[in-house]
């Protein structure tokens, strides 16, 4: 057999490039060794099972309450982590380092401290923990019972009512956190429109805290003068009341019908007004009809004579009668 070609020989290199390049592209694809990063942060204590699902810290005015925050690194490259507070008990926390780098496969207890502040009111306050690395965000609650005698005060106002819609604010006024219970009551002119019995509300309202709610009222009245009432309770004998009034009248689409419905209702409280009015007043005798007669002067048997008639005090004379 005789040698290959120059050209024989660059064919076969060719074909041997293309067939190696064709297998590569077929090969899959090598894993990536530097992935998202793995971690989470919860207080500290415990396994993932019973891990504690917020750090709750007690104490009075001015004591400085300790606790930590576990920071698990479960990738393979080392992760560096921010932390700080946020919300009102957040604000209170001071961590023992604000930037923290936990190595690979690795967990990382971050001492924390909280001061209460001395003027802190009695009951409960919440925050949360924050913790920022790799380009995620995690957020641990933080809850603070302040010690002393507690006031639970809530109040309901600005109460409206639109259409199909009843409008209210709920305000917790004492320092205890809140979970509101509603009950509604409307009243029309011919007896009860609504009544739905005392039920939680799905908030929890810290102290200070102010919220906007709406109760849907989807079979209101088409016509009628209504009182809506709402009464709110919670829990350490907080409760207020309050309510507000509306009037319901048809829609009338035809300007001529609705002057038309106005002047009927005008028309039938005047009727009534006259009837009253009657019934009131006593019953009166008939005027008579009947004219007045005069008495007749008496015959004379002789000849008249002629007198000095005296003047607007005498009666008239018959007519065609002769003096």
């Amino acid at each position: 057999m005789s040698p290959p070609t120059p050209c024989r020989r660059r064919a076969l290199s060719v074909l041997t490039a293309a067939l190696a390049a064709l297998l590569c592209g077929l090969a899959p694809p090598a894993a990536a060794d530097d992935g998202p990063p793995d971690w989470t942060a919860r207080p500290a204590g415990g396994t993932d099972r019973d891990a504690r699902p917020y750090v709750y810290l007690e104490g009075t005015p001015g004591t400085v309450l300790q606790d930590r925050l576990t920071v698990t690194n479960s990738g393979r490259a080392p992760l560096t982590v921010r932390l700080r507070g946020d919300g009102r008990a957040g604000g209170w926390i001071r961590f023992a380092e604000g930037t923290v780098t936990v190595p690979a496969r690795t967990r990382a207890d971050v001492p924390l401290a909280l001061t209460v502040p001395h003027d802190a009111v009695p009951g409960d306050t919440s925050g949360e923990a924050v913790a920022t690395g790799g380009g995620e965000e995690i957020r641990v609650p933080v809850r603070v019972r302040t010690v002393g005698p507690t006031l639970a005060a809530l109040g309901v106002e600005d109460v409206e009512v639109s259409g199909g819609t009843i409008r209210y604010a709920l305000v917790n006024r004492g320092n205890a956190m809140l979970r509101p219970r509603l009950a509604v009551r409307a009243e029309g002119v011919f007896g009860t429109l609504l009544d739905r019995p005392e039920r939680p509300l799905p908030l929890e309202l810290a102290p200070g805290r102010r919220v906007e709610r709406t109760e849907p009222w989807p079979d209101a009245p088409a016509l009628d003068a209504v009182t809506v009432r709402l009464r709110v309770t919670a829990s350490g004998g907080a409760r207020d009341e309050a309510e507000a009034s509306a009037t319901y009248l048809p829609v009338v689409p035809v300007v001529g019908g609705g002057l038309l419905v106005l002047g009927g209702l005008a028309a039938l409280a005047s009727g009534v007004y006259r009837r009253r009015r009657t019934g009131r007043a006593g019953p009166q005798p008939a005027p008579d009809a009947r004219p007045a007669v005069q008495p007749e002067p008496p015959e004379q048997a002789g000849p008249p004579e002629k007198a000095q008639l005296p003047v607007a005090t005498e009666p008239l004379l018959k007519a065609g009668a002769k003096t």
